[in-house]
């Protein structure tokens, strides 16, 4: 599945692949990336905006006649369906599918590649926090001058941040999927403790500890130590805003905000009194307490649903789907964990062809829709999040309801104003090394988040960047 992070790296991957970021980091902080060829990828910066010259219909349809060849990096599961109705659109274009290998082995390949200036794909998949990463370097092309005027208005506004520069003035990337935060629950367990659906946290962390006396064997939610990615969708859902790059030299690291320390003590509070589980997610354990009855619920992603039925089909009818629990009563705030994009490397001698492929299989409603019900990404595009083919489906899984149109309505929620740090994957390995291991060892997470602070300043700084905290 590609709308999450598989991989789970561990520190010393993520400083090899740190590395490697930095590499590109400092030839973008030294001033040698030119952020006025407008056909380039440019850095995130906050300069002025390069003038992208619009390349014509003419042009993309000489480009799109001529025969070419172009090679496509992703991990999509049976992505040849969608690339096989791109060649048939258009016959000339022939295009290489590839697997190198999901989250650190895809992107340490990737990054290999464009270091060595040969064996780069022209497109790739890059998700969402990922992306910036790569804009530093200037390996990604900026769409701009390539889609047609009005592209962004035709997805989730949130969504469509995620892909540019953090300037606003380059397109890095197409969406292709997403991953809003819903709840997940047991209705039968739930029901059978006499435990109401939690609509808020305060809510949750009751029905947590009212679970665990009149069930022992269960636990309403489980946070797992190992990953980050959720952990630090919480932090969004609660209005934190822990990352942040101005595209040059300056970032924001501030993971001890009073909204990520609210979210800290909340769930430290939880693990001390044992009403919720800290197990790693997504080995086997995990699945089979999802199948068996351990976890009465789950805290997921919009492609959390379909995942759990393949997980714990023996459970089917007893699921149902609501809200994320919110902060304040009567809020309707979520937040996202997962999506990713295609993007066009600035290296590939084909643009035009390139960045038609990364537009089309995003955009098409055929395909968009294929993505949807056959390989169960969830949607970006605002046509397929309502088309009857998608969010009317009442899923069988859980008693009936329409639990697509739910999350396409949690996307709605999902606030735009959230960044990235141009080396996400050391700070996620870094958040798992502090935050993630006092979840699991029972620690004093806002003491986590003070020990995940320094580190990350220190590593910024000593990589050159001036930090804002």
């Amino acid at each position: 599945m590609s709308n999450r992070t598989h991989h789970r790296s561990r520190r010393g991957a993520a400083l090899v692949s740190g590395a490697a970021v930095l590499t590109l980091a400092l030839a973008a902080c030294s001033g040698s990336v030119d952020t006025d060829d407008s056909s380039s990828g440019g850095s995130g910066g906050d300069g002025e905006a390069a003038t992208a010259e619009l390349v014509s219909q003419e042009e993309i349809d000489e480009a799109m006649s001529t025969p070419t060849k172009l090679t496509f990096w992703t991990w999509v599961p049976d992505i040849q369906n969608q690339v096989d109705m791109f060649e048939a659109e258009y016959p000339e274009i022939d295009v290489e599918v590839v697997n190198v290998g999901q989250g650190q082995e895809h992107y340490k390949k990737l990054r290999s590649a464009l270091q060595a200036g040969q064996g780069a794909p022209d497109v790739a998949q890059v998700e969402f926090q990922m992306i910036q990463s790569f804009a530093l370097g200037d390996n990604l092309l900026d769409l701009t001058p390539y889609l047609p005027e009005g592209t962004g208005d035709e997805y989730v506004p949130w969504v469509w941040e995620q892909i540019k520069s953090t300037d606003g003035s380059k397109v890095f990337a197409v969406p292709q999927d997403s991953g809003p935060m819903g709840l997940l629950y047991r209705t039968d367990l739930l029901e059978d403790a006499g435990i109401d659906v939690p609509e808020t946290w305060d809510e949750f962390g009751q029905a947590a500890r009212d679970l665990r006396e009149a069930n022992p064997d269960a636990y309403l939610a489980d946070l797992p130590g190992n990953d980050m990615g959720q952990f630090t969708a919480l932090l969004w859902q609660a209005g934190a805003r822990p990352f942040g790059w101005d595209g040059g030299e300056t970032v924001t690291i501030d993971v001890t905000s009073d909204e990520a320390t609210q979210v800290a003590q909340f769930w430290g509070d939880l693990i001390a009194d044992d009403a919720i589980a800290v197990d790693p997610d997504f080995n086997d354990a995990w699945y089979q307490g999802l199948a068996n009855g351990k976890y009465a619920g789950w805290t997921a992603a919009a492609w959390g649903p379909v995942f759990l039925q393949g997980t714990a089909g023996n459970t089917s009818g007893n699921w149902g789907a609501a809200p994320i629990p919110q902060w304040e009563s009567g809020q309707q705030i979520s937040a996202n964990w997962g999506g990713s994009s295609d993007a066009v490397m600035a290296s590939s001698e084909n643009p035009i062809a390139a960045s038609q492929l990364a537009l089309w299989i995003n955009n098409d409603p055929e395909s968009t829709l294929r993505l949807a019900n056959e390989q169960f990404l969830f949607p970006t595009l605002v046509e397929t999040l309502e088309d009857p083919a998608f969010v009317d489906q009442e899923a069988e899984f859980y008693g009936g309801e329409k639990v697509n149109a739910k999350f396409a309505e949690y996307s709605t929620w999902v606030d735009a104003d959230f960044a990235w740090l141009p080396f996400m994957d050391l700070a996620y390995s870094e958040g798992e090394e502090t935050v993630g291991k006092a979840i699991a060892e029972g620690g004093d997470l806002v003491a986590a988040l003070q020990a995940w602070q320094d580190a990350l300043v220190a590593y910024a700084e000593q990589q050159g960047f001036t930090v804002e905290q």
